[in-house]
């Protein structure tokens, strides 16, 4: 008798182990961030997750897709710019999937045609611009590649949030002549700046004077101020300072000059007459 029932048990142990296997082949746990892509029997059923799923074990194929935001760096390309410069540009890309439906039933490989559709991308966005753009307006060029990429790649399922140039490698010799040219830019500036100062400092002198000749006396306290700083200049000098309201006192050259030359004309007419 127990011998029977032993050799029941053991036609039932084989039994046990293949629904045991087939249970806990058909529990699935999908995390927060991950979907499960099932095709039954070759058709798409859908997406399920997250949590606890079931499938049909043998029947059903799974196919796990992240959520999560993926980086994407994409290698440095050589690419030669709009205004004939062979240049070496670098970037990296930022992507999730949004649709695991698409993502896994209209492209074979989403990373890998992602990718590649990134560097071409980037080598044609960098081939349109001029050096200028992508050294100095690196943001419209990263909205413009983001753009082209969201819609190239929106078919698959996948949202582009971000795209960054990293590095843009440009030739020594280039390196050079872009410094003398900031060089020759900051030169321009200072010199603006300087004929701006001198500009607004004659108009203030002019002012100053102005004020000074409207007041009885005001040139002579200016000059009495500035005979300490020319004590302070090394060397020997005198200085003879005269109150600027004494200058009727001496003659005025300018006539004096006037009227020797009117002396020297009708000197020389009389001289012609006589001859």
């Amino acid at each position: 008798m127990l011998i029977d029932i032993i050799s029941d048990i053991g036609l039932f142990v084989p039994i046990l182990i293949v629904v045991f296997l087939f249970i806990t082949s058909a529990i699935k746990i999908v995390r927060e961030y991950e979907r499960l892509v099932v095709f039954r029997l070759g058709r798409l059923i859908g997406e399920k997750g997250p949590g606890f799923v079931l499938v049909i074990p043998v029947v059903d194929k799974l196919v796990r897709i992240s959520l999560r935001i993926v980086t994407l760096d994409v290698p440095s390309q050589e690419v030669i710019t709009r205004d004939n410069v062979t240049t070496s540009v670098n970037a990296v890309v930022y992507y999730r999937v949004v649709d695991p439906n698409r993502a896994v039933n209209n492209v074979e490989d989403f990373r890998m045609a992602t990718a590649q559709l990134a560097q071409t991308t980037l080598r044609s966005v960098a081939g349109q611009a001029e050096l200028d753009e992508l050294l100095s307006e690196r943001d419209k060029l990263n909205a413009k590649i983001q753009s082209i990429l969201d819609e190239a790649t929106d078919p698959w399922g996948i949202k582009v949030t971000a795209v960054e140039i990293k590095d843009v490698v440009i030739p020594e010799s280039l390196q050079k002549a872009i410094s003398r040219q900031a060089t020759a830019e900051r030169e321009r500036r200072a010199v603006i700046v300087q004929a701006d100062g001198e500009r607004e400092a004659a108009g203030r002198i002019a002012e100053a004077a102005k004020t000074l000749s409207s007041q009885e006396g005001g040139f002579y306290v200016r000059l009495l101020r500035t005979l300490p700083e020319i004590a302070t200049q090394q060397g020997n000098l005198i200085a003879f300072p005269l109150p600027v309201e004494l200058r009727h006192l001496l003659p005025d050259t300018v006539e004096i000059a006037k009227m020797r030359k009117a002396e020297e004309d009708q000197s020389q007419e009389k001289g012609d007459k006589e001859e």
